[in-house]
């Protein structure tokens, strides 16, 4: 049994230990500052829960003493010293977060590592590369790569046509930060919540838009193999004209503590939701132009005892699948791995990866000539 570490027992740090805990391979210790997060996690005997301020540096050290592996699902803005703690630990390193300043600093701090630092295993980044790239290796010559990923509330009620369904702070950040592309076969970076654009998929209406970080390192994976690469958040209609309008016209960019109460006591939270995957790549296939694309739903649904959000599922599942892989030996054992390195097959063929198509997911894959 391989001794782990997960910082974080919110939403996703909670699923992401009971997951592993029910395995029987892992040993858990679950850290976090809320003595009543500890309390909430699933009454699991390979779960240790202990009371830490992960921003005390000394007492992160001696917890993560003697890890296989560290996983983190705190708030993006702890990611970095998370990192670092697990180097000094000797431990393999995983997360979740979708912050770009936080995975180069990740990045660089792999350099040299002799375990692995495996940043973005969630769903997007996350998952969502792993599938995109698998696609793209089915082309001869890549033309566009767009991938395209909500966490939606089944059943809207507000005028944001939106429920919270993982972390506000995570929400904001991708709202707000610069969003990572390829255009015309250069790398960009343009504005959150702009290129929005209307989409159908079986009957319902969508809008996307750019939001930051849900690419992971996939455009510097395709840079001078793709044409054009971006990543776009799926909602329900007016959703992004609304937070555009808080955001820019109100000045709340500026004042993300306000808006993030202003959302947590204004919009409700909900289990009830679903998860959109949607990637489509086009590009030449024997001398062909070809387009192929990979769309799925996952829905909530109870896991173990617990009914579990598409998001929480989705995103924890995700993690545990990568850790599975590290332990196993199918992926480098040190220095940075890229999501996109990851084989979609083996991902799928995981217990934990059979998540994106077991009870509650509705995949489908599809190719067709541009």
């Amino acid at each position: 049994m391989r001794s782990v570490a997960v910082i974080g027992a919110g939403k996703i740090g909670a699923v992401v230990s009971g997951l592993l805990a029910r395995s029987g391979d892992y040993q858990v210790t679950a850290l976090d500052r809320s003595a009543a997060a500890l309390e909430s996690l699933p009454c699991e005997a390979a779960i240790v829960r202990r009371r830490l301020d992960i921003a005390d540096p000394l007492a992160l050290d001696r917890a993560l003493a003697g890890q296989f592996a560290v996983l983190s699902a705190a708030p993006y803005h702890l990611t970095l010293a998370v990192a670092q703690a697990a180097r000094r630990a000797g431990a393999h390193y995983l997360d979740l977060t979708e912050d770009v300043a936080a995975t180069r600093a990740i990045t660089a701090l792999a350099a040299g590592a002799q375990t692995a630092f495996v940043p973005q295993c969630g769903l997007a980044p996350g998952f969502v590369s792993i599938v995109a790239a698998d696609l793209a290796l089915h082309f001869d010559e890549l033309h566009d790569v767009r991938l395209r990923v909500g966490a939606l509330p089944r059943y809207p009620s507000n005028a944001l046509n939106y429920n919270l369904t993982w972390s506000t702070d995570g929400v904001i950040n991708e709202y707000c930060e610069p969003c990572d592309a390829i255009v015309d076969g250069e790398l960009r970076q343009s504005r959150a919540l702009e290129e929005c654009e209307s989409f159908a998929l079986d009957g319902v209406a969508y809008e996307a838009f750019n939001t930051s970080g849900g690419l992971g390192t996939l455009c510097e994976t395709l840079a001078g193999r793709a044409r054009n690469v971006n990543y776009r958040t799926i909602r329900y209609p007016g959703h992004a004209a609304i937070m555009k309008a808080l955001l820019n016209d109100l000045r709340l960019r500026d004042r993300r503590d306000l808006l993030k109460d202003i959302l947590e006591h204004a919009v409700p939270a909900t289990l009830q939701d679903v998860v959109i995957v949607f990637v489509t790549v086009s590009g030449l296939k024997n001398g062909q132009l070809v387009q192929e694309t990979y769309a799925n739903r996952i829905y909530a649904r109870e896991v173990g005892d617990r009914m579990l959000s598409a998001i929480q599922i989705t995103t924890a599942s995700s993690l545990c699948a990568v850790l599975d892989l590290l332990a196993e030996g199918a992926i480098a054992q040190k220095g940075l791995v890229r999501q996109e390195e990851i084989d979609l097959a083996a991902f799928l063929a995981n217990r934990f990866g059979r998540a994106y198509a077991g009870a509650g997911a509705q995949p489908s894959h599809m190719e067709h000539a541009a």
